[in-house]
């Protein structure tokens, strides 16, 4: 049952991952019909600079959950790493129970809340350009959801390792 949550979750998040990797081409045409734009033609658009913050930004959020799945993320475990596998679950499992899954639980709620008034509203932002900003909102709730999903997986993987039977 465990294993078939962990690989269920890895399995998304990979996938997600994989396509989340190609926004990276409409935000590469963005810049370059800017920058052909601004310095070949001397007529920047008014929406550029704004629409490739919007790509980069869902391209880094959709990202945050493969990073945890791939273990990217920063760590500084120069004492745990000289531990035994059973004690590094351990202090595992705990921070992700006391500091992960709050942190990122809260901040889930929070963007899942901004998301549902920024829909309600139809909200846009407020630039010149003024586009509607709700789908940019749900993009972000829907990145710390699965940011914290796959914190689950990570967590399930060390109670996994926790319970095992050693192999003496």
């Amino acid at each position: 049952m465990l294993n078939t949550i962990i690989k269920g979750i890895d399995f998304l998040v990979e996938k997600q991952g994989q396509l989340t990797s190609f926004l990276i081409v409409p935000l590469l045409f963005i810049v370059l019909y800017e920058v052909l734009m601004r310095y070949a033609f001397n007529a920047p658009t008014v929406w550029g600079f704004e629409a490739t913050a919007f790509f980069y930004g869902m391209h880094y959020m959709l990202g945050l959950s493969y990073m945890e799945h791939a273990q990217g993320h920063v760590r500084v475990d120069i004492v745990t790493s000289r531990l035994p596998a059973k004690v590094q679950a351990a202090i595992m499992i705990a921070g992700y129970l006391l500091i992960f899954m709050p942190v990122y639980g809260l901040m889930t709620w929070g963007a899942i809340k901004f998301a549902h008034t920024a829909t309600i509203t139809n909200e846009l932002n407020s630039t010149s350009w003024a586009p509607r900003i709700w789908p940019y909102k749900i993009v972000m709730a829907l990145s710390f959801l699965l940011l914290v999903v796959q914190g689950l997986s990570t967590m399930l993987k060390s109670v996994k390792t926790l319970t095992e039977k050693s192999a003496t």
